[in-house]
Protein backbone atom coordinates (compact mmCIF):
# COMPACT_ATOMS: atom_id res chain seq x y z
CA UNK A 1 0.00 0.00 0.00
CA UNK A 2 2.89 2.35 0.80
CA UNK A 3 4.37 1.69 -2.62
CA UNK A 4 1.08 2.54 -4.32
CA UNK A 5 0.81 5.79 -2.32
CA UNK A 6 4.37 6.66 -3.33
CA UNK A 7 3.72 5.95 -7.03
CA UNK A 8 0.54 8.07 -7.12
CA UNK A 9 2.16 10.82 -5.07
CA UNK A 10 5.23 10.80 -7.31
CA UNK A 11 3.06 10.99 -10.42
CA UNK A 12 1.15 13.97 -9.02
CA UNK A 13 4.30 15.72 -7.79
CA UNK A 14 6.14 15.07 -11.07
CA UNK A 15 4.24 17.90 -12.71
CA UNK A 16 5.48 20.33 -10.04
CA UNK A 17 9.22 19.65 -9.81
CA UNK A 18 12.24 17.59 -10.73
CA UNK A 19 12.44 13.89 -9.77
CA UNK A 20 15.47 14.58 -7.56
CA UNK A 21 13.64 17.28 -5.58
CA UNK A 22 10.55 15.12 -5.20
CA UNK A 23 12.61 12.17 -3.99
CA UNK A 24 14.44 14.40 -1.49
CA UNK A 25 11.17 15.71 -0.08
CA UNK A 26 9.67 12.21 0.08
CA UNK A 27 12.77 10.93 1.86
CA UNK A 28 12.68 13.79 4.37
CA UNK A 29 8.99 13.21 5.13
CA UNK A 30 9.63 9.48 5.55
CA UNK A 31 12.51 10.12 7.97
CA UNK A 32 10.35 12.44 10.06
CA UNK A 33 7.46 9.97 10.13
CA UNK A 34 9.70 7.02 11.06
CA UNK A 35 11.50 8.92 13.82
CA UNK A 36 8.31 9.01 15.88
CA UNK A 37 8.04 5.22 16.59
CA UNK A 38 11.81 4.58 16.47
CA UNK A 39 14.07 3.90 19.45
CA UNK A 40 16.30 6.95 19.90
CA UNK A 41 19.06 4.90 21.55
CA UNK A 42 19.28 2.63 18.51
CA UNK A 43 19.30 5.61 16.15
CA UNK A 44 22.24 7.10 18.07
CA UNK A 45 24.02 3.73 18.09
CA UNK A 46 23.94 3.61 14.28
CA UNK A 47 26.03 6.79 14.11
CA UNK A 48 28.74 5.33 16.35
CA UNK A 49 29.01 1.88 14.78
CA UNK A 50 31.92 0.96 12.57
CA UNK A 51 29.43 -0.33 10.00
CA UNK A 52 28.04 3.13 9.17
CA UNK A 53 29.71 3.11 5.72
CA UNK A 54 27.58 0.07 4.87
CA UNK A 55 24.43 1.98 5.85
CA UNK A 56 25.54 4.90 3.69
CA UNK A 57 26.39 2.62 0.74
CA UNK A 58 23.01 0.91 1.02
CA UNK A 59 21.26 4.28 0.89
CA UNK A 60 23.36 5.63 -1.97
CA UNK A 61 23.36 2.55 -4.18
CA UNK A 62 20.11 0.93 -3.08
CA UNK A 63 17.96 4.03 -3.32
CA UNK A 64 19.74 7.08 -4.74
CA UNK A 65 21.66 5.64 -7.68
CA UNK A 66 19.00 3.11 -8.60
CA UNK A 67 16.31 5.82 -8.60
CA UNK A 68 18.44 8.10 -10.79
CA UNK A 69 19.04 5.26 -13.26
CA UNK A 70 15.34 4.38 -13.20
CA UNK A 71 14.29 7.95 -14.01
CA UNK A 72 16.92 8.20 -16.76
CA UNK A 73 15.80 4.84 -18.18
CA UNK A 74 12.16 5.99 -18.29
CA UNK A 75 13.15 8.76 -20.69
CA UNK A 76 14.36 6.15 -23.19
CA UNK A 77 11.68 3.49 -22.71
CA UNK A 78 8.16 3.15 -24.02
CA UNK A 79 5.52 3.51 -21.28
CA UNK A 80 4.09 0.02 -21.86
CA UNK A 81 7.51 -1.60 -21.53
CA UNK A 82 8.39 0.46 -18.45
CA UNK A 83 5.18 -0.47 -16.65
CA UNK A 84 5.67 -4.17 -17.35
CA UNK A 85 9.29 -4.08 -16.18
CA UNK A 86 8.30 -2.18 -13.03
CA UNK A 87 5.87 -4.97 -12.14
CA UNK A 88 8.78 -7.43 -11.95
CA UNK A 89 10.54 -5.36 -9.25
CA UNK A 90 9.07 -7.31 -6.29
CA UNK A 91 10.20 -10.57 -7.87
CA UNK A 92 13.77 -9.36 -8.36
CA UNK A 93 13.88 -7.98 -4.81
CA UNK A 94 12.67 -11.32 -3.45
CA UNK A 95 15.21 -13.26 -5.50
CA UNK A 96 17.93 -10.91 -4.24
CA UNK A 97 16.91 -11.78 -0.69
CA UNK A 98 16.98 -15.50 -1.44
CA UNK A 99 20.30 -15.57 -3.31
CA UNK A 100 22.32 -12.91 -1.47
CA UNK A 101 20.78 -12.88 2.00
CA UNK A 102 19.95 -16.63 2.10
CA UNK A 103 16.33 -16.03 3.04
CA UNK A 104 13.73 -18.73 2.58
CA UNK A 105 10.36 -18.44 0.91
CA UNK A 106 7.07 -19.96 1.93
CA UNK A 107 4.48 -21.39 -0.41
CA UNK A 108 2.46 -18.15 -0.48
CA UNK A 109 5.53 -16.08 -1.47
CA UNK A 110 6.43 -18.49 -4.26
CA UNK A 111 2.81 -18.49 -5.43
CA UNK A 112 2.80 -14.67 -5.43
CA UNK A 113 6.01 -14.54 -7.47
CA UNK A 114 4.54 -16.98 -9.95
CA UNK A 115 1.35 -14.93 -10.20
CA UNK A 116 3.35 -11.78 -10.89
CA UNK A 117 5.45 -13.48 -13.57
CA UNK A 118 2.41 -15.01 -15.28
CA UNK A 119 0.62 -11.65 -15.24
CA UNK A 120 3.62 -9.77 -16.61
CA UNK A 121 4.09 -12.37 -19.33
CA UNK A 122 0.41 -12.23 -20.29
CA UNK A 123 0.45 -8.42 -20.41
CA UNK A 124 3.62 -8.45 -22.47
CA UNK A 125 2.19 -10.90 -24.98
CA UNK A 126 -1.17 -9.12 -25.20
CA UNK A 127 0.47 -5.69 -25.69
CA UNK A 128 2.41 -7.06 -28.66
CA UNK A 129 -0.68 -8.74 -30.10
CA UNK A 130 -2.77 -5.54 -30.16
CA UNK A 131 -2.47 -3.86 -33.57
CA UNK A 132 -1.37 -0.19 -33.46
CA UNK A 133 -4.53 0.95 -35.30
CA UNK A 134 -6.71 -0.62 -32.61
CA UNK A 135 -4.69 1.09 -29.88
CA UNK A 136 -5.17 4.46 -31.62
CA UNK A 137 -8.93 3.82 -31.93
CA UNK A 138 -9.19 3.00 -28.21
CA UNK A 139 -7.24 6.13 -27.26
CA UNK A 140 -9.50 8.38 -29.34
CA UNK A 141 -12.66 7.24 -27.48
Amino acid sequence: MSYAVFIFGFKYAGAHGSPQAILSIAFGVLVIILMWPADSAQMAAVLSTRDWPLFAALGIFGAGLSFALYINGLRHTAPAVASIVAMVEPVTATLFGVVILHESLGFVQILGMGLILVTVTALSVSSRATPPALVRDRNSE
